[in-house]
C-alpha cells in the first residue's frame, strides 16, 4: 500500500520537481550565459575592431594595407588575414554588424578559439579575418597602440576624436592625468619608460573584478591614455541569479499546486458528500479514483454510507416486519385469555394454557431471532476465532436435530476429525443449525449435511442439501433478505419468520466468507453452501506479530 501512498507520491513528486526545476534552471543559465558571453565578446571587440579597420582603410594602396596588417599581426602576435569578401559566408545578422562597423565574433567553445571578421570602410570587397587563440598581457598592451595610431592623424584634436570613437567602445576610453589614477611608484616608473600598465581592481560592487589599461601619451608626461575599467565576465550576476531563483520558486509553486490540487478536489468531493448526508440524503457517493489514501477515504465513505443506508432500511423493514409478526401471537394470546375467562372446563382450560405457552415460546424465539439479526446487522460483532474440529459442530447439530423427532432423515457425510478450521464456535453452530432447520422444514424426506476444506482456495465450507422442491433461480438472492418469504402460507405452516437465512448471510459476511444457494445435484432440492477463509485466525496472529515487531 506504501507505493500507492498519496504522501509518498507527493514527496517523490517534490523531489522530482526540484530536480527538474534545478535542471531547467541550469539549462536556462547556460542558454542565457551563452548569449551573454557572445554579447560580451562582441562588446569587447567592437571598439578596437573599428580602430583596426580604420587603420587599414587609411592605407592608400593594397600593398600598404598588407604591410600594415602584417605589422598589426606581429604587434598582437595573432594571425590577421586580408580575405576576399566572397570567400566569407556571413549570415544576415553578421552582415548587419559589418554594415554598422562592428565586429563579427565566431567562438569555437571546444577549441577555445575566437574568429573575428572585420569590415573595411572603403573596401567592401575584402574582410579582415583574425584568429584569436589567446588573450594575454601582450595583446592587451597592444590595444592602446592602435588607438594612438588612429589619433596621430588628428594632432591637437585627440579629445574630440576620442569622444567620436567612444560610441564604438562599450568601456571608457579617454585621456586622464596620472595623478588621478592612484598609481604606485613602480607603475608610474613604467609609464615614464613608455610601457603600458595593466590595472586589476577587485571590488564588492556589482561590477566585480575590472581591468584597466594605462598607456603613456607621446609628448605628454602628465597625461595617459586609459582604456577601461573593463568588467570581467560574471557567469552569475545578481540580477540573473535573482531572476532564475524567482522563476524556479514560481515553477516550484506551480508544481506543488499541481500536486495538491487533485487531493484538494477529492477532499472537496468528500466534504460535499458529507454536507448532502447531513441533510438526510444517503444516496450521495464519492468517486473512487486510484489506490491512494484519498481513494481509501472515498471507499470508506461509500462503505459507511452503504452501511448507514442499509441500517436505516433494515430498521424500517425490521419495524414493519416485527409489528406484523408480533400481532399474530399476541392476538392468539389475547384470544386464549378471553377463552380462559369464560371457560369452566378444566381440560379445555389446560389446552388453552398450553396454546398460550406455545405462543409465548414463539414470541421468545422471534425476539431472539430479531436480537441476533440486529446485532449482526449493526456492526462487527465480537468474534472469538479458535481452532475447531469441523466434524464436532456438524455432529452436534445433527444430534440436536434428530432429538427433535422431525421424522426426517439427517445424513451426515463422513468427515475426518483432522479437518480443523478457524471459526467462532457459537456463530458457526448457529449457521449450521439455521441451515439444517430450514432444510428440515422444506424437505420431503432427507437432509444431507457435509463440510470440509478446499485446499486450492484455502477456504473451509459447510454444505446442507435437501430433497424438497428447491428454490427458483430468480428467488435465490431474495431468500437472504430479512423477513423474506417465497411461499408465505407454507412458511407460516412451518413456523419460520424469514430471519434464519438473513442471520446466516450476516455471519458469513463477518466471517469474511460467502453464502450461496443452488440446486442439489444428488437430492434435487436446495443446496446451501457457506465458505470462509480456513486460516483467518492464523493470518491475524501473524499480522499482529509483525505489527509488534
Amino acid at each position: 500500500m506504501s507505493k500507492h501512498s498519496i504522501f509518498l507520491r507527493i514527496y517523490a513528486g517534490l523531489v522530482i520537481l526540484v530536480v527538474l526545476v534545478a535542471l531547467f534552471g541550469y539549462l536556462l543559465v547556460q542558454i542565457i550565459n551563452y548569449q551573454r558571453a557572445q554579447e560580451y565578446r562582441e562588446s569587447l571587440t567592437d571598439g578596437i575592431s573599428f580602430v583596426i579597420s580604420e587603420g587599414v582603410a587609411r592605407q592608400q594602396t593594397e600593398q600598404q594595407r598588407l604591410d600594415w596588417i602584417s605589422d598589426a599581426s606581429d604587434l598582437l602576435e595573432l594571425p590577421i588575414y586580408y580575405l576576399d569578401a566572397q570567400k566569407v559566408d556571413l549570415s544576415r545578422t553578421e552582415e548587419k554588424r559589418i554594415e554598422n562597423q562592428k565586429a563579427v565574433v565566431r567562438y569555437d567553445a571546444e577549441q577555445g578559439i575566437a574568429y573575428l571578421v572585420l569590415g573595411i570602410r572603403n573596401d567592401p570587397k575584402h574582410y579582415l579575418y583574425i584568429k584569436v587563440d589567446q588573450i594575454g598581457e601582450r595583446q592587451m598592451k597592444a590595444l592602446p597602440v592602435f588607438i594612438l595610431d588612429y589619433l596621430v592623424y588628428y594632432p591637437g584634436q585627440e579629445q574630440e576624436y576620442l569622444k567620436k570613437i567612444q560610441q564604438h567602445f562599450s568601456y571608457h576610453v579617454g585621456v586622464e592625468k596620472i595623478s588621478q589614477l592612484n598609481l604606485d611608484s613602480e607603475q608610474i616608473g613604467r609609464l615614464r619608460s613608455d610601457q603600458s600598465v595593466i590595472l586589476w581592481r577587485d571590488s564588492a560592487t556589482v561590477r566585480g573584478t575590472t581591468i584597466s589599461i594605462v598607456s603613456p601619451l607621446p609628448n605628454s608626461p602628465t597625461n595617459v591614455l586609459v582604456l577601461g575599467p573593463v568588467p570581467m565576465f560574471n557567469w552569475m550576476p545578481v540580477k540573473l541569479a535573482a531572476g532564475i531563483t524567482l522563476l524556479s520558486m514560481f515553477l516550484l509553486c506551480l508544481g506543488v499546486y499541481g500536486l495538491i490540487v487533485p487531493m484538494q478536489r477529492k477532499l472537496k468531493q468528500v466534504n460535499q458528500a458529507l454536507d448532502v448526508m447531513k441533510t438526510g440524503d444517503m444516496s450521495q457517493r464519492v468517486p473512487v479514483e486510484g489506490h491512494d489514501e484519498m481513494a481509501s477515504l472515498a471507499s470508506s465513505y461509500n462503505s459507511m454510507s452503504d452501511h448507514i443506508q442499509r441500517l436505516i432500511e433494515a430498521q424500517r423493514e425490521l419495524m414493519r416486519a416485527v409489528s406484523h409478526e408480533l400481532r399474530t401471537p399476541v392476538a392468539r394470546i389475547r384470544f386464549g385469555m378471553e377463552m380462559l375467562a369464560d371457560e369452566d372446563d378444566h381440560e379445555y382450560r389446560l389446552q388453552q394454557v398450553e396454546m398460550i405457552d406455545k405462543d409465548i415460546e414463539a414470541l421468545n424465539t422471534l425476539i431472539d431471532e430479531i436480537m441476533t439479526y440486529a446485532k449482526l446487522e449493526q456492526g462487527t460483532p465480537s468474534l472469538d476465532f479458535e481452532k475447531i474440529a469441523l466434524i464436532d459442530v456438524l455432529q452436534q447439530v445433527a444430534t440436536e436435530t434428530e432429538a427433535l423427532k422431525t421424522q426426517k432423515i439427517i445424513h451426515l457425510n463422513p468427515l475426518s476429525s483432522d479437518v480443523v478450521v478457524d471459526a467462532e464456535r457459537r456463530y458457526l453452530h448457529r449457521v449450521v443449525q439455521n441451515l439444517v432447520g430450514n432444510a428440515v422444514r422444506y424437505c420431503d424426506h432427507q437432509v444431507s449435511l457435509s463440510g470440509g476444506v478446499n485446499h486450492q482456495t484455502k477456504m473451509a465450507y459447510v454444505c446442507v442439501e435437501d430433497d424438497g422442491p428447491g428454490i427458483p433461480e430468480e428467488d435465490r438472492k431474495r431468500v437472504f433478505e430479512a423477513f423474506a418469504r417465497l411461499d408465505d402460507s407454507r412458511t407460516r405452516a412451518s413456523g419460520g419468520y424469514g430471519l434464519g437465512l438473513s442471520i446466516v448471510s450476516r455471519i458469513a459476511y463477518w466471517f469474511g466468507g460467502t453464502i450461496e444457494v443452488d440446486q442439489s445435484p444428488e437430492l434435487g432440492g436446495a443446496r446451501f453452501t457457506m465458505s470462509w477463509p480456513v486460516e483467518r485466525f492464523k493470518k491475524k496472529k501473524v499480522q499482529a506479530s509483525k505489527e509488534k515487531a
